[in-house]
């Protein structure tokens, strides 16, 4: 008996694709994404770490430096055969020059575009830990996402049609130059069709606006590979057309594509004291530490008319019987991270919005400067207020006699009695409040 054994079936050659995929060039501009993304972020991290809207527009912005390194990946493996002198061997094959193009082109767009989402998922987690209130901001990232692909297939085609190799690096510039004039300066034309348009913290997209900017980078970027490559250029007016639709629609919406972040209008309170104190709802797990450090404030004006209800911070300008809350933003200066820097530093700023620092500009009377200074000396003895202090003891005649007076009128306010303070502050308040400085109670 013989036994016959079938020939073994050749083994499947691989996909031209899976090889440009995991080799060569494409994999380098993907990890390039990342790690120029993560050192700017890094470097900025106390100014976005916390905040979601802050870390949403970081890492969006972020895409003036990234795009264009896309872009420049693109058109560096676009002239990849012709650095290697086989453009005309490849012309001779049998793939049609789109199906070439694409080859090459897809895995670097596709690396670069999913570097960059896995960067901005890993800066989400970054701020998960530290952010205080509010949600992640995603409603970006499609738009952002398509926009990095087709920098890359449009830096591609370029690459092609461009015979030099410095095609890459001044494709790079040009890019970052012209993305910055377009995203800085706000008059400039055609800004909100520029992928790395970024809207003001606390505001959002319209839920179209990410979807209509994909199709606008992505339709041109798709339209000139066509252009180039395609047996049938005409088929390049399709995608073209739609995203002229796109680019349209962005123009004529114009500054309607920003909506306010409906959580920024809202406040979140603690009506335990008086004033009040409210955060932004944005920060609302801040308002804790907030109370906190302005309890020594609270506590001194307890039973003290004529205040504001509350210290606000809504964004816009307080109301008439409001006081400024300081500013919690922007992140970096009075918190970074979740908390606050100097929580002297901030109960100090929060006396001085009691005081009526809003009114009309003009120079202080030696009554009000000496009552100022004593009422914050009283509800917020700052170090840097006792270091001012140290600094005019050895200073000239006219700074020991001015420290002599201010410390005179700290003593008399400090000693009174309760009940006489709390009238002399009510007094106080009532004034300053009108602006009225013939009002303000000598010391």
């Amino acid at each position: 008996m013989t036994l016959v054994t079938e020939p073994k079936a050749p083994p499947r050659a691989p996909h031209p694709l899976r090889a440009e995929w995991v080799r060569g060039f494409a994999p380098w501009a993907g990890a390039a994404i990342p790690l120029t993304l993560g050192v700017t972020l890094w470097a900025k991290a106390d100014q976005w770490q916390g905040g979601w809207s802050e870390t949403a527009g970081q890492v969006h912005s972020a895409m003036l430096i990234t795009l264009p390194l896309a872009a420049a990946a693109g058109c560096w493996q676009g002239g990849r055969e012709r650095r290697r002198r086989t453009d005309e061997l490849w012309a001779t094959t049998v793939r049609p020059p789109l199906a070439r193009l694409l080859t090459a082109a897809l895995p670097v767009a596709l690396w670069v575009a999913a570097s960059y989402l896995l960067t901005v998922v890993l800066a989400q987690l970054a701020t998960w830990p530290y952010a205080q209130g509010d949600h992640p901001h995603l409603a970006l990232l499609p738009g952002d996402t398509v926009a990095m692909a087709a920098g890359a297939l449009t830096g591609h085609v370029v690459g092609r049609a461009v015979p030099t190799r410095l095609a890459a690096p001044l494709l790079a510039m040009a890019g970052y130059v012209g993305l910055g004039i377009v995203t800085t300066v706000r008059s400039a034309p055609g800004r909100v069709l520029s992928p790395t348009t970024s809207p003001l913290t606390g505001e959002l997209p319209v839920w179209w606006q990410p979807w209509a900017m994909a199709l606008w980078t992505g339709g041109l970027a798709v339209a000139a590979a066509l252009a180039y490559a395609a047996r049938r250029r005409v088929t390049a007016l399709l995608p073209l057309a739609a995203a002229l639709a796109a680019g349209t629609l962005l123009a004529q919406t114009g500054d309607g594509l920003w909506r306010a972040n409906p959580i920024a209008r809202r406040q979140v309170c603690d009506t335990s004291t008086a004033p009040a104190v409210c955060v932004n709802a944005r920060y609302a797990g801040m308002l804790p530490q907030v109370s906190d450090a302005l309890s020594g404030v609270t506590d001194k004006l307890h039973g003290v008319r004529n205040l504001p209800v509350r210290w606000a911070d809504h964004g816009g300008a307080p109301r008439a019987d409001e006081a400024q809350l300081p500013g919690i933003t922007p992140l970096g200066w009075s918190a970074v991270r979740g908390r606050l820097t100097d929580p002297e530093q901030f109960a100090w700023e929060a006396v001085t919005a009691l005081e009526g620092y809003d009114c009309p500009e003009g120079p202080l009377t030696a009554r009000e400067r000496r009552a100022d200074d004593a009422v914050e000396y009283y509800l917020v003895p700052t170090s840097t207020r006792k270091a001012i202090d140290e600094d005019d003891a050895r200073g000239d005649t006219a700074q020991r006699a001015d420290l002599r007076e201010r410390r005179a009128a700290r003593a008399k306010l400090a000693g009174m009695d309760e009940r006489t303070r709390r009238e002399w502050l009510s007094a106080y308040f009532a004034a300053r409040a009108d602006c009225d400085a013939k009002g303000v109670p000598a010391l």
